[in-house]
């Protein structure tokens, strides 16, 4: 089997890095390390999103009527491995070419494609997505927050929590509750300013402006703002959670810090055979999830039907991120508070949201164990 990339990949991974090389500040990699979701951050995706969809790197996978250029999926992917490497400069934004986008191209209609899809190109509008909520975490079967008709409209009641960027974005990817059945659940493409929404921040090591919670106190929301059937949101759900699962290549930057640690051990004379037998464990880790990522990208290139290696490929790249960050607190921790390679300290804040993000570690196991495994069901 050929685990290589072709001329033309090579090619636009060079060309993506040349970009980064000319777009990005002397002082990058101090705004990098701050919290995607921070004001910083996110005011630079403004300026650098633009700039990425007029050389054809923000959504090339896209159909040329939303500016795309039908690209494969793999070209995307590779995209963000290079840009997740550097810290991510589309900050928030990778929300919407990475899974919001796809799934209402997928699932809207044209009034809802002509709305969302073109601000999305333009690389100025954020997202965030109504997901967990408190008593049920990140299993969406528990879900309580409802949305009950009111004629032509809807009213919506509920919470959700762990919301990231929700205090910056203006729109919200939201699931709710819409009849009695376990998975009766539908989705609404909902603006962030209605009368009703609540938006308080959570604080946390991970960084300011990733977590919050979000009330819905009679929230109004149009049948218009609904995204596919009413009901079927199950369906919609498992569609994006397929691209949003391995949306993230977060083994890049946690190889980078590898080796950084590594080169930092090898600078002092302290790469001992215990150090070499840890650094190839952290490795061989981030190998791994590599190799599974890119197997549920095949899977997506090639439209074939999902089969769970999504949640696979997501809980290899959450324990790739745990044992580079061990590896740096075991070995050198004191390149968590160097000013030279300040994204050693970005990488840590980022493999610790990693187990929850895009669905808790242990709900990626259930899905594992049923879809992988037969079991459960």
């Amino acid at each position: 089997m050929d685990f290589g990339w072709s001329e033309q990949q090579d090619a636009l991974r060079g060309k993506v890095v040349e970009f980064l090389r000319d777009h990005l500040p002397d002082g990058w990699q101090d705004i990098a390390a701050l919290s995607p979701g921070s004001q910083e951050v996110t005011d630079f995706s403004r300026e650098f999103c633009p700039k990425l969809a007029e050389a054809g790197l923000l959504a090339s996978h896209w159909p040329p009527e939303f500016g795309g250029r039908d690209a494969p999926a793999w070209d995307h992917f590779i995209i963000g491995e290079v840009m997740w490497e550097a810290g991510e400069p589309r900050g928030p934004q990778y929300y919407n070419v990475n899974w919001i986008g796809p799934t209402i191209l997928h699932y809207g209609n044209e009034e809802q494609k002509a709305q969302h899809l073109c601000r999305m190109m333009q690389g100025d509008v954020i997202w965030c997505q109504g997901f967990s909520e408190p008593s049920g975490g990140s299993d969406l079967a528990a879900m309580r927050t409802r949305a009950e008709r009111d004629g032509d409209r809807y009213r919506i009641n509920g919470q959700k929590i762990w919301t990231s960027y929700a205090r910056l974005a203006e729109f919200c990817f939201l699931l709710a509750r819409t009849g009695a059945g376990k998975r009766d659940i539908s989705v609404f493409l909902i603006p962030m300013d209605r009368p009703g929404i609540t938006v308080r921040p959570i604080e946390s090591v991970v960084g300011d402006g990733d977590l919050h919670e979000v009330f819905f106190d009679d929230v109004e929301a149009l049948e218009s703002e609904r995204l596919g059937p009413e009901g079927k949101g199950w369906d919609v759900v498992r569609y994006s959670l397929n691209f949003e699962r391995v949306g993230i290549p977060r083994y890049a930057l946690a190889l980078r810090t590898l080796h950084a640690a590594v080169a930092d051990l090898e600078a002092s004379g302290s790469f001992t055979e215990t150090a070499r037998l840890a650094a190839a464990l952290a490795m061989s880790s981030c190998e791994a999830a590599r190799m599974l990522v890119y197997e549920a990208v095949d899977q997506r290139s090639k439209s074939a039907p999902g089969t769970g290696i999504a949640s696979m490929a997501r809980y290899a790249v959450v324990l790739a991120e745990r044992q580079v960050a061990d590896f740096v607190l075991d070995w050198t921790p004191h390149l968590f508070v160097s000013e030279t390679n300040p994204m050693v300290a970005t990488h840590h804040k980022r493999a610790i949201a990693a187990g929850l993000a895009a669905g808790a570690a242990e709900i990626q196991l259930n899905l594992v164990a049923r879809d992988m495994l037969g079991l459960g069901t």
